[in-house]
C-alpha cells in the first residue's frame, strides 16, 4: 500500500497496516537547544523549523503542498514605524501594524506574541481599498514551475494538499483584515459588511483554484481558522451559521466535484462547539487538538464518532517531561484510536523548548514503532 493510499483510507476510517507519520515543526529555540545537546547538523530539515514535507532525521513521511500565493499582490511596503531598545513597531506586508519584542528572537519565531496596533480595514473605504490587492487571475499567483510541478504529481505516491499550510480560511482571513475586536463588533454592527467580505473572499478562491483543479488530482484542503483559546471559540454557533455555513459548504461542495474527499480544519484553542457546524458543512477532519484546551482526542472519538477523522492531540507538554510520561502518553491515545482508524498522531503543535533532544527522539521512536505496528 502506497502512503497516498494508505493516507486516504485512514482519513476515511478504513483499516490500514500502518499510518502516515508526521510532525509541524519546531521553534526556533528548540532547534537552538537540539543542535546545542548533539542533533547531527546538515542531516536534516529541522533547522528550516518546517516539517509538514517530510524530515528525514525523524523519518517522517512526505507529504507536498500546492502553495498558490492567496495573499495581497501587491502587498504593503514593510515600514519601521517607531523602534527603541527592547521594541519594533512596524506595518507588515499584509497591511497589519504589530509591536514586537527584539529580545527573545530566535529564528524568526518569539517567545511572546506580537501586540497588533491595526489593521488594513476600517471602513467600507478601506475596505474598497484592499479588494483590488485581491485579483484572483493574477498569474504570478502561481508557481513559477507549476506545469512541471503538476506533471510530476501525476504520479506520485504520497498526498498533495490544495494550497499551503495556513493559507485560507472564512473566519481567520476576516479577522486578518479587520482584527479579532473589531470583527467581533462587526457581526453586530454591520453584519452586512461581514456578509459582503466573506463572499469576496470565497468567490476569489473558487477563481484562484479553478485552473489547479483541472491540472491536478488533489487528496485534501485545509481550512486555517485558528479561531480558539482555552475558553472557546472567538466566535458562536449563531455567527457561524450565519455567516460561513453556506460558503463552507459551497466551497467543500466545488472541490468534492474535482475528487478531493478530505477537508480538514486547523484551529488551535477549544472550538468543540463549532465542530457540529463544521460537519455539516462538510468538514471530516479536525487538528491539531490542543491538549491545554482539553481537545481529548479519546474523547472526542467517543462524541463525534467515525465521521470525523482526527490529527494531532499528543499534548506536546507532556513529552517534555521524560520518557515515563512520553509511554503514558503514547499508550492512553494511540492504541484505543488506532483500533478505530481516521487517527493520525503528532503533537499539538510544534515541538517547544521544554522538549529536550532526548525526549524528541524517543518520542519519535516510539510513535514510529506504534504507528508501524
Amino acid at each position: 500500500m502506497t502512503h497516498r493510499e494508505c493516507f486516504l483510507k485512514v482519513l476515511a476510517c478504513e483499516p490500514t497496516p500502518w499510518v502516515p507519520n508526521y510532525e509541524l515543526g519546531c521553534w526556533g529555540q528548540t532547534v537552538e537547544r537540539w543542535w546545542r545537546e548533539g542533533m547531527p547538523p546538515g542531516r536534516s530539515r529541522v533547522g528550516s523549523t518546517d516539517m509538514f514535507e517530510g524530515e528525514p532525521l525523524f523519518g517522517l513521511d512526505r507529504r507536498a503542498f500546492a502553495r498558490l500565493n492567496t495573499g495581497m499582490i501587491p502587498g504593503f511596503e514593510y515600514e519601521v514605524l517607531a523602534e527603541d531598545e527592547e521594541t519594533i513597531t512596524a506595518r507588515h506586508a499584509n497591511g497589519i501594524v504589530t509591536r514586537a519584542l527584539k529580545t527573545g528572537t530566535v529564528r524568526d519565531t518569539r517567545m511572546s506574541m506580537d501586540t497588533y496596533l491595526s489593521f488594513p480595514v476600517r471602513d467600507r473605504q478601506s475596505w474598497a481599498e484592499l479588494k483590488r490587492r485581491y485579483d484572483p487571475d493574477l498569474p504570478v499567483r502561481y508557481p513559477l514551475w507549476w506545469d512541471e510541478m503538476a506533471r510530476a504529481w501525476r504520479g506520485r505516491d504520497y498526498p498533495v494538499c490544495l494550497l499551503g499550510n495556513g493559507s485560507f480560511g472564512l473566519y481567520s482571513q476576516l479577522r486578518s483584515w479587520v482584527g479579532t475586536e473589531n470583527l467581533s463588533l462587526l457581526f453586530y454592527d454591520d453584519p452586512a459588511l461581514v456578509e459582503e467580505m466573506v463572499e469576496f473572499n470565497t468567490e476569489f478562491l473558487l477563481r484562484l483554484i479553478e485552473p489547479a483543479l483541472k491540472d491536478v488530482q488533489f487528496d485534501y484542503f485545509n481550512f486555517f481558522e485558528d479561531c480558539a483559546g482555552k475558553g472557546g471559540p472567538l466566535f458562536g454557533p449563531a455567527q457561524f451559521r450565519r455567516f460561513f455555513l453556506k460558503p463552507y459548504a459551497r466551497i467543500i461542495d466545488r472541490l468534492r466535484q474535482a475528487g478531493i474527499r478530505s477537508f480538514w480544519v486547523d484551529s488551535d484553542g477549544d472550538p468543540e462547539v463549532l465542530v457540529p457546524l463544521w460537519m455539516e458543512a462538510g468538514i471530516n477532519c479536525f487538528w491539531p487538538l490542543e491538549q491545554a484546551s482539553g481537545m481529548d482526542p479519546v474523547r472526542l472519538r467517543r462524541k463525534f464518532g467515525r465521521s470525523l477523522a482526527l490529527c494531532g492531540g499528543i499534548d506536546k507538554l507532556e513529552i517534555a517531561k521524560g520518557r515515563d510520561a512520553i509511554r503514558r502518553e503514547l499508550e492512553s491515545k494511540i492504541p484505543p484510536l488506532f483500533e478505530q482508524g481516521g487517527y493520525i498522531p503528532h503533537l499539538d503543535h510544534t515541538f517547544s523548548p521544554e522538549i529536550s533532544y532526548d525526549n524528541a527522539m524517543y518520542y519519535i521512536e516510539m510513535k514510529r514503532r506504534m504507528i508501524e505496528g
